[in-house]
């Protein structure tokens, strides 16, 4: 099976929610020398875009969207112990912390965007669900880091994106971190008009653009 065919396959194993589908190109991908890092980065991840994209346009509703997500849980799972079983994920370019933020209950997206920045080589605190905005400073300020990362999957959940900016300007710490923002709803123009550093659309992006503000801050 050549790597077009896999990453192939790893998209469709997506979009169709077919669990067994994606258990088998991981072990297909591990005998060709395809890593599950791969498989995520160029066809797992792609899948998850398309469904968004569909999502976006009524094409699809939300339980299909769920339904993949839980097939892209046994990929990051098995993404997370491949990078611990190689060490890679010790290769420390950066500290993050990232969650869903207060009034949000959606993660869809955010496992992804954990652990292709983990195979990045950043080392990511998941807050998960729910988070409020003093929470993620009191996190960053505990770990010393480098990146605060929040998503927001209802243009409701928003607002505690801005709100994590102005607290961070009240305690006299927003020149301390860079802030990214992500979620469906969520814009460049947003992030813009709030005072993130960035905003980001993907998972890959996320990862590229980490690392980008990391290098240009030292």
């Amino acid at each position: 099976m050549t790597r077009e065919d896999l990453m192939r396959k790893a998209f469709n194993a997506i979009v169709e929610a077919d669990e067994d589908m994606a258990a088998e190109v991981l072990d297909e991908g591990e005998i060709e020398g395809v890593t599950a890092v791969e498989l995520l980065q160029e066809g797992f991840s792609k899948g998850m875009n398309e469904l968004g994209d569909q999502f976006g346009r009524g094409e699809i509703f939300l339980p299909e969207l769920i339904f993949a997500t839980e097939v892209m849980k046994i990929v990051t799972d098995r993404v997370d112990a491949e990078l611990a079983a190689k060490g890679e994920n010790t290769s420390h370019k950066g500290t993050m912390v990232i969650g869903t933020v207060e009034g949000d209950v959606h993660d869809i997206g955010k496992g992804i965007c954990v652990s292709m920045l983990k195979s990045c080589g950043l080392e990511v605190h998941d807050l998960g669900r729910e988070v409020p905005a003093d929470e993620f400073i009191a996190k960053a300020e505990e770990l010393g880091a480098d990146i605060i990362g929040s998503s927001a999957l209802l243009t409701t959940t928003m607002t505690v994106q801005q709100e994590l900016e102005e607290k961070l300007k009240e305690k006299g710490l927003r020149e301390k971190y860079i802030t990214m923002i992500g979620g469906s709803p969520v814009t460049q123009k947003w992030a813009e008009k709030i005072g993130a550093t960035a905003y980001t659309e993907d998972a890959s992006e996320c990862c590229k653009r980490a690392l980008e503000l990391i290098e240009n801050k030292q």
